[in-house]
């Protein structure tokens, strides 16, 4: 019988547990029992007491869900690779087969100067022009195998002429310039808008530049530059590079570029002391031979330094070399590791992406956003933005074929930008990202007295001939200012052991007790469960007689 053995009634059952539970405050209930003000004062403290207890433990819960994070700092000594480095020599090509339609478009850009400033602000650019026609085309592109698709089709159109907009409101010394915009039936028009004259020639010049470009074959090779027209001398650790340390591409506003150690698998960029002498250093050309004048202002060179297998995204990144300048650069990597899941959303090397990436190289969050871009570009709008990669069997944007493509592309482009498209959305950021830090010093290269031995030793071994100037020539020299990089590491702000604790503390701040404590609630919460059955069992067993 003492296997089965039970409580007679609910007081019986409650009397043993206030006196026999581990739970403070509770065998007051039942002591006080005669003095009716101290039994409801302490029912009313230990009810109290309970929903403060779980009051706590809502916010706990509602903070553990909320999934936050803190970021841990560490030093990591391991070795490491030279990180990529990129260079541009800022001075874009012309290509032969679209030579008509560039100087056409330079003819065009001289009329809007003209109009917007008046002659003297389109005299340089003419004589620019007739000199890109008399030089022997240094830097154009001879391809005779697609002579007999010339352009010669496609005519520049005067729809997109630049226009100045007053503003009554602000004077006239606050004017905008800017293009109109359609859409394909000639309604829902806008201006392309910018305060600077400057920055909207720049804008619209690029826009026809597009429309012109488009008309090149997709099969057309790229220009071959020699590496010693740009790169008059490259050292790594005190050792001359080598031909297959940098790989050549062109990039259609940048103009020639060359990315050294872009694979990062090479001891050679073994990165082996920290200091000048033991990184990059590179003599540059940093003369802009003017090609096409309004598509590149800047003078100088292009250099960017970023991860190994990663498309440099050089409109976005980067910083410029002045010419007759010595520029060291110190780096310094930083490691951001992410946690990702229910923390955040990252991905590990875009395999779980809905975006397929157009671009040959490990996924970024540019990469990604670039290749979402150009799918809705080709899905809204029928046709490709040029300064992307093309998705399978689309074509590049040209007003000739899609004369409302520059409407629907500002105004695409203009989601993206606020951050209205679905591209953010699609996009993760990597859960493992390599940065780096960079602190730039410069000094004018070569001196007033050493820049005529400088020029001699740089004919005669490095094929230099150019002007009696030092603005043709910059120094550029990158290195690891420490080898020992800073990685950040996201861990979780509450992680279950630490919830647990703290539920396991408020239960001891509030009614002093342990787990048994608990368990003895449940056995409490049973017992009456069970109780209440036999109860009912026995008020039905009379019902069910003859």
């Amino acid at each position: 019988e003492g296997l089965i053995e039970f409580y007679g009634s609910f007081k019986e059952m409650f009397e043993f547990f206030c006196k026999n539970t581990t739970i403070h405050g509770t065998i007051r209930l039942v002591c006080s029992g005669r003095n009716r003000m101290k039994t409801a004062f302490w029912t009313l403290l230990l009810l109290a007491s309970l929903g403060m207890l779980y009051w706590q433990f809502a916010l706990m819960f509602s903070q553990f869900w909320a999934y936050p994070v803190v970021l841990t700092m560490s030093m990591d000594s391991e070795p490491k690779m030279f990180p990529a480095v990129t260079i541009c020599n800022l001075d874009p090509s012309r290509f032969e087969l679209v030579s008509e339609q560039l100087e056409q478009l330079e003819r065009m850009a001289e009329e809007s100067l003209t109009f917007l400033y008046g002659p003297k602000a389109s005299a340089r650019l003419s004589q620019l022009r007739d000199r890109n026609r008399d030089r022997d085309k240094d830097g154009a592109i001879r391809v005779q195998a697609w002579a007999n698709l010339s352009s010669a089709g496609f005519r520049l159109s005067h729809n997109f002429s630049l226009v100045r907009m007053w503003d009554p409101r602000a004077g006239e010394k606050h004017s905008r310039v800017g293009f109109r915009l359609c859409n394909s039936t000639g309604g829902n028009c806008f201006y392309t808008s910018h305060p600077s004259g400057m920055d909207a020639l720049l804008e619209w010049f690029r826009f026809h530049y597009m429309n012109v470009m488009a008309q090149l074959p997709p099969g057309l090779p790229q220009h071959q530059q020699h590496f010693q027209d740009l790169v008059y001398s490259c050292q790594y650790d005190g050792e001359p590079c080598r031909p297959s340390d940098h790989v050549h591409f062109h990039h259609p506003v940048f103009g020639s570029c060359y990315t050294f150690n872009s694979k990062g698998t090479d001891p050679f960029w073994a990165a082996t002391k920290p200091g000048i002498p033991y990184g990059l250093s590179l003599i540059l050309r940093a003369e802009q031979k003017e090609h096409l004048p309004l598509l590149s202002t800047v003078a100088g060179v292009k250099v960017m330094i970023h991860s190994h297998n990663q498309t440099p995204f050089l409109e976005h990144e980067g910083f410029h070399i002045r010419p007759g300048i010595a520029t060291t650069i110190g780096i310094r990597q930083d490691q951001v590791n992410r946690l990702g899941g229910n923390y955040g959303r990252c991905t590990t090397d875009g395999a779980d992406v809905a975006v397929e990436l157009l671009y040959n190289n490990s996924y970024t969050l540019q990469a990604c956003l670039h290749s979402c871009f150009q799918r809705a570009m080709v899905q809204r709008c029928g046709c490709g933005y040029f300064y992307y990669p093309l998705p399978a069997g689309a074509r590049y944007c040209d007003y000739s074929r899609q004369p409302a493509w520059g409407h629907c592309f500002y105004q695409l482009y203009s989601r993206l930008r606020n951050h209205r498209l679905d591209c953010f959305q699609h996009c993760p950021k990597p859960c493992r990202e390599s940065l780096y830090k960079v602190s730039a010093g410069t000094a004018k290269w070569p001196s007033a007295k050493s820049q005529d031995w400088v020029r001699q030793a740089l004919r005669h071994q490095n094929g230099y001939n150019s002007s009696s100037s030092r603005r043709d020539i910059a120094k550029v020299t990158i290195f690891y200012r420490q080898l020992s990089s800073q990685a950040v590491h996201e861990a979780p702000l509450l992680s279950e052991n630490l919830l647990l604790s703290s539920m396991g503390s408020q239960w001891s701040l509030w009614f002093g007790s342990s787990v048994l404590s608990v368990v003895e609630m449940l056995e409490l919460l049973l017992d009456t469960l069970v109780l209440s059955l036999l109860f009912c069992l026995q008020r039905l067993r009379p019902r069910r007689g003859p």
